[in-house]
């Protein structure tokens, strides 16, 4: 593990600066540096451990999201449906959760933003196998498709995001705190969060793009609190307390205040649109303003090669893809016919269309009563 940061009254730039570039390691290419190779395995132990973490995390959220959906199934099928926070099915799929978010916690405080944001992707796609397994619904072609551009997605993303071994204590994150990068990052994401909270409110414009735009620079604030209270915990746990440090409190309020309006926002825009649209677009967004977060305050790719970058984004573009695949037009295929179709009868002849037309006057209504006294009176001619 690399060396703490110095904690003394004594300290100094220089010596932070020092300590600072002791902190860092990265991928060098050479002989047995092979994704597969005991060197390779051995220099990224602590990140194939966030990846894990992160990974078991997602996959428990999905099952959690499936535990949730089959209550609510459940609960429509009752005569009399009591409320779902009723339900002791329900509270597990919540308690499933709150596990699976703290392992995606964890692992923020063992590797970097830029590995552990987009695996997000494996929440979606283990939640499209397990509603196959379990809630027995259609696997299509584009389920297929995206499960495996997000495998592949998170593959490269394992192999080729930036290998920097961080050690996150109080005295990092002060320095990354009142570093001018930070600062310039912070004033122009005020700025825009500003000119959208203006339109949204004043403007009254609702479209998904600046609902989820309000989230994502939320949630880029969000990841760099969580990662430096994370890491700080996991600091404390193996070398030197800092929870005694005032910029872990200051870190934790502001994990807790973005994520209160984060999910505001979020709410606001499943409120408006469905959740297939809703998902990928925010995965999106997230995902891009993690990697940007990370990238300014902790500056992870520092130093990483152009190859290693372009296939890096490469890697998040097809698990974008993925994502969206997996949940395009998912909402439709559950859509039940609010009629029967009595032109699927053996031995009937449907002789007019049976639903009327919803957009027409006639829908629902009989006009004039015309229809109804010329049967009757077509009915007594013949007797």
């Amino acid at each position: 593990m690399a060396a703490p940061v110095p904690t003394g009254p004594g300290d100094d730039a220089p010596a932070v600066l020092d300590e600072l570039s002791r902190n860092f390691s990265y991928w060098v290419p050479g002989a047995g540096n092979g994704s597969l190779s005991g060197a390779w395995y051995r220099r990224n132990q602590i990140h194939l451990f966030g990846v894990l973490l992160a990974i078991l995390g997602n996959l428990v959220i999905s099952i959690s999201l499936n535990i949730q959906k089959y209550s609510h199934l459940q609960l429509a099928q009752q005569e009399h449906p009591k409320p779902y926070f009723r339900s002791t099915l329900w509270w597990g799929g919540a308690l499933l959760m709150a596990v699976g978010e703290t392992g995606n916690f964890a692992a923020y405080g063992v590797a970097p933003i830029t590995l552990i944001a987009p695996l997000g992707c494996m929440s979606v796609a283990g939640s499209a196998i397990i509603s196959v397994l379990f809630l027995k619904e259609n696997l299509r072609a584009s389920d297929l498709l995206g499960i495996t551009l997000a495998f592949t997605g998170t593959y490269l993303l394992v192999n080729f995001a930036p290998n920097v071994t961080q050690a996150i204590s109080a005295r990092t994150v002060q320095y990354y705190f009142v570093g001018w990068q930070f600062l310039l990052y912070v004033i122009l994401e005020i700025l825009v969060f500003c000119i959208l909270l203006y339109f949204h409110k004043r403007k009254r414009m609702t479209h998904i793009a600046v609902l989820l735009a309000l989230v994502a620079l939320l949630a880029s604030v969000t990841t760099i609190s969580v990662k430096a209270v994370s890491g700080m915990i996991t600091f404390s746990m193996t070398d030197k307390m800092q929870l005694t440090y005032p910029i872990f409190y200051i870190m934790l309020i502001i994990m807790i205040a973005s994520c209160v309006f984060q999910v505001k926002f979020l709410n606001q825009a499943t409120k408006l649109y469905t959740t297939t649209t809703v998902v990928p677009v925010n995965h999106i967004f997230f995902t891009t303003s993690a990697i940007i977060a990370g990238i300014v305050f902790y500056q992870e790719f520092l130093g990483a090669a152009f190859l290693t970058v372009f296939i890096y984004v490469f890697g998040c573009f097809l698990s974008f893809l993925g994502v969206f695949l997996v949940t395009r037009n998912r909402e439709k295929e559950h859509l039940q016919q609010p009629y029967i179709d009595f032109g699927n009868i053996l031995g009937k002849q449907m002789l007019d269309k049976i639903q009327p037309d919803s957009n027409g006057l006639s829908y629902g209504t009989l006009p004039d009563g015309s229809d109804s006294t010329k049967s009757q009176s077509g009915e007594k001619k013949e007797a």
